[in-house]
């Protein structure tokens, strides 16, 4: 008995230090709510809308719109804000009337450096391409299942570089003759457009790649492979294409079944406990409850990236950064905010709408998870399995998250090569 009450002990420890800590952020969170007003009040003319205040006449959006918006708990903020919105000043509660999608360039808070600001000159987003090496012609003689497409779509906080620097460096020679690859960066990421007027609904980012990719290069039929978030995104596209998509590569998917409860709660609860330990939660957690101290990391380091690069280039005395330390700054904070929660939170009330309408398509789907990954639990991938028992599924026991393909890029490109075939 004395055994299993010291081992409770640091257990306790935690769950206290979190109330704590917790509690403290949402004092900070509500003051930082204030500043940000009055901060975009006179650097923009008007204070921009937050999720504090709960929408009193819903839109026709709204029902896309995650319930984790708005419906995160906050104690400090319950009792405080409607006193405090309510006395604020007009010009910091009146809506700010700015130039419409893809006009605003940046925000006083986000960085208006060339690259950052890149996507202004676009309305469709930053894609890489890999064609076959075949000429049309001679695909089209051979057939139509010569030639195939894939589409790659990444996960929260990355980019098409996932994709160009893991499975395009490791394909093989008949993939090479034979696939056509299209690896994107997602609205909101990357080098694509991060519209300050857009919600980045699941709509929202299924709609750009259909426009970016499916559209203009006229797929009739296409592979799909998503890492994390990305899974998402890759359901709700599958599920609208279910007549042309021909497999769906899942790795690492954050899957909440809505059979068993409120699926957005148990994500947010999930992905982003309000837990201090273990670091990598604290972060999740820190980042998705926390919209304004969310915002003022952004405007701490993703304002300021290129001054951490020259740091880190000067410590490690290298020219070239690795891809995911540049990836991780290269959204807003708008974009990043509204995709965690619209996204991974509120998809998660779809999911299992996508996968009947996938099973009765007769689509094939492997799913790829690290048994070590902290982001997202291996028993997303195990109920995904029950959910569907014809899904192939596949756990790598000394992966993480990222692991599952950086750690093993080539062994990860011949699995999906199989898979494809």
């Amino acid at each position: 008995m004395s055994g299993k009450w010291v081992s409770r002990i640091p257990e306790s420890l935690i769950a206290a230090a979190s109330l704590a800590v917790f509690f403290l952020l949402d004092i900070l969170d509500l003051v930082m709510c204030f500043i940000f007003r009055i901060a975009d009040g006179f650097l923009e003319g008007a204070a921009s809308s937050c999720c504090c205040v709960q929408q009193r006449h819903p839109s026709p959006l709204h029902a896309e719109l995650s319930e984790s918006l708005h419906g995160r708990r906050n104690v400090v903020r319950e009792m405080v804000m409607g006193f405090l919105f309510l006395k604020l000043p007009p010009f910091l509660t009146r809506k700010r009337k700015g130039p419409t999608f893809l006009t605003r360039k940046n925000r006083w808070s986000d960085c208006g450096c060339q690259s950052c600001l890149s996507w202004t000159t676009r309305s469709a987003l930053h894609l890489l391409v890999k064609q076959q090496q075949r000429e049309k012609e001679e695909i089209r003689a051979e057939g139509e299942n010569s030639g195939q497409n894939v589409i790659f779509i990444h996960g929260f906080l990355s980019s098409s570089s996932l994709w160009k620097e893991t499975v395009f460096l490791n394909l093989s020679e008949h993939s090479r003759q034979n696939y056509r690859l299209f690896a994107v960066d997602l609205l909101g990421f990357g080098s694509s457009p991060k519209p300050e007027d857009c919600p980045y609904t699941l709509t929202n980012h299924v709609e750009m790649i259909e426009s970016s990719v499916i559209g203009p290069f006229e797929l009739s039929s296409f592979h799909l492979v998503a890492h994390s978030m990305g899974c998402v995104i890759a359901l709700a596209l599958a599920a609208k294409h279910s007549a042309s998509v021909k497999s769906i590569t899942l790795v690492a998917p954050p899957y909440f079944s809505a059979s068993r409860g409120d699926a957005t709660a148990e994500a947010l609860g999930q992905i982003a406990a309000r837990r201090v330990w273990p670091p990598l939660l604290f972060f999740s957690a820190f980042m998705a409850w926390y919209e304004h101290l969310g915002r003022c990391a952004c405007f701490f380091l993703c304002r300021n990236h290129r001054f951490w690069e020259w740091i880190i280039k000067l410590v490690t005395r290298s020219r070239d950064l690795h891809f995911m330390t540049t990836d991780v700054t290269r959204h807003t904070h708008h974009s990043a905010w509204h995709t965690m929660h619209n996204v991974v939170c509120g998809g998660a009330r779809f999911l299992d709408g996508y996968l009947e309408v996938l099973r009765a398509a007769g689509a094939k789907i492997c799913v790829v998870q690290g048994g070590k990954d902290e982001v997202v639990p291996v028993q997303c991938s195990l109920n995904l399995k029950m959910k569907d028992p014809e899904i192939e599924l596949h756990i790598i026991p000394k992966a993480d998250h990222s692991g599952v393909i950086l750690g093993r890029a080539e062994e990860f490109t011949r699995d999906l090569e199989r898979f494809w075939a």
